[in-house]
Order: C-alpha cells, then structure tokens, then sequence
C-alpha cells in the first residue's frame, strides 16, 4: 500500500534519488547522462534538504511513501519565478512545478492521487517536455490541455517543454 504524507527532513534523500532515478527513466536519449550522475543525486539532496528545513516552505510537497521507501512524489506553488514563468506570463496563479513516480510503481493510481494532493481540483499550469507523450496523456486526461506556448531550453539542446493549463 502506498501512502501520500507531508515529507519530514528525514526524506531528503528519498526525494533526491526519485527525482534523479524517474529523470533517468523518462529522458534517457534526449537528455545528457550528465542529468542523472552522483553529482546530481547531491545537489538534488542539498535541494531538498534546505527546502525542508524552511520553517514556512512555499508550496505543496507531498511524498508517496511505499513501505517506508520513498517512490515518488509531487510539488505545487505559485506560478512566479523562473521555473514557472520561463520568460513568459503565467497563465493561471498555480504552477505543478513537478510528480515523478517511478516506473515501477506507475498505472495504479498514484500519479492521479499525487496531483489531486498537488493542486486538488483548482485551475493550474505546468511545464512538460514535448517528446513525454506518457505525461502529456496524463495530463490530458486531468483535464489540461496545451495553450500553445513553448519552451526551448538553452542548456539542453533538442528539450522543448509545452506549457499546458487547466
């Protein structure tokens, strides 16, 4: 059984090694390999380390914690910043900055629960890469649907990501 929780400061870790194993099995091929070394998995877990040891975290975390493991997880806040904008106006005040679940644990119903834990059933936008095909179907069947901005990410060449709004 898998349970949704808040994550405490313990789950750094947990949160790096999903973020870093669900990059490596959903963008190996078109992103470099570079994205998914130890290096990354360290910076992820210094990331998650201070964003959980804020006294007042913006946003929405939410872990999906399989028998004390850590398999995946979503994170929600305000459409301001880079992440959010990628130089343009956001479309809606929310922003689904991110759920990855690991392959192992997807098409059961986790993915869904992650986003409804997210941005419950409210009007959000989010940023996915245009060659997901499996998340933009996802997306899709919760309800967004691609307004027709794009982004072309400098650092990584060939990675267009497609705004989609509900």
């Amino acid at each position: 059984m898998i349970e949704l929780r808040s994550p405490v400061p313990a789950d750094s870790a947990g949160l790096a090694r999903v973020h870093v194993d669900s990059w490596r099995e959903t963008y190996s091929g078109y992103v470099p390999e570079s994205f998914f070394g130890d290096d990354v998995f360290e910076a992820r877990n210094a990331m998650w380390t201070r964003y959980l040891a804020l006294e007042e975290p913006f946003g929405t975390l939410t872990v999906a914690d399989h028998d004390g493991r850590i398999v995946g997880f979503s994170f929600s806040g305000p459409a301001r910043g880079p992440d959010a904008e990628k130089g343009f106006e956001p479309a809606r005040d929310l922003q689904l900055f991110s759920i990855y679940l690991l392959a192992v644990e997807q098409g059961a119903g986790v993915g869904a629960r992650l986003l409804h834990a997210a941005i419950q059933d409210q009007p959000a936008q989010l940023w996915v890469a245009s060659r997901n095909t499996p998340a933009i179907d996802f997306y899709r069947h919760h309800g967004f649907e691609s307004d027709g901005i794009e982004y072309a990410d400098p650092s990584i060449a060939d990675l267009v990501e497609v705004r989609m709004v509900r």
